[in-house]
């Protein structure tokens, strides 16, 4: 068997990423199950740090256009502002990596899209970029839907691992929030959350 891990990655570690995305690949065909019912729930995602693979996920599966709208990549601030809406006082104020910016990115994919559901990730992915307050691993994660239900949650993963790894790991943590909210779908438990 030849050795597919990257350099620097050692064998454990290609195993758990190779882990992560055969879990990510089953959490978007239970997405794609769960949310084309009679109606379809649509989903729009806005990413910065996962570069759109949380996208790519949902759409790498047979029948995905019944359920996912559309997504946006917003790796720069100016992506942020221009596509989402996201305001430079509030990435002045708390930084892209941070539960404000999460929280109007998802609000914005709502906004800016026809899905009933939206789900939103900032982040630092390594290896470089982070500091003592937004260390390499931290990811804040946003959920808005169905209806005005909206809330943040920070991610933290291992800093000790690799990019891939990270950026994976949010990945399933995302699909897993989306799967979360399939069942509030209805309506019935509806309440809005302050951002």
């Amino acid at each position: 068997m030849n050795d597919t891990s990257s350099p620097g990655e050692s064998g454990s570690d290609a195993d758990m990423l190779s882990g992560l995305r055969a879990d990510c690949r089953q959490l978007a065909q239970e997405i794609i199950d769960t949310f084309s019912g009679d109606p379809a729930t649509m989903i729009a995602t806005a990413e910065s740090c996962t570069g759109g693979l949380i996208a790519a996920a949902i759409t790498d599966i047979a029948g995905s256009s019944a359920v996912f709208d559309r997504g946006f990549v917003t790796y720069s601030n100016d992506a942020k502002q221009d596509m989402l809406g996201v305001r430079a006082a509030t990435l002045e104020a708390y930084g892209a990596v941070s539960a404000q910016v999460a929280t109007e990115m998802v609000l914005g994919a709502r906004r800016r899209s026809r899905a009933d559901i939206a789900v939103s990730v900032t982040g630092v992915a390594g290896p470089g970029g982070g500091s003592p307050d937004k260390p390499v691993g931290l990811v804040w994660m946003g959920l808005s839907g169905p209806g005005d239900l909206t809330s943040a949650a920070e991610l933290r993963w291992d800093p000790s691992w690799s990019r891939d790894m990270i950026r994976a790991a949010t990945v399933c943590a995302a699909l897993e929030a989306l799967l979360g909210r399939a069942e509030l779908r209805s309506g019935s438990q509806d309440t809005p959350a302050s951002p």
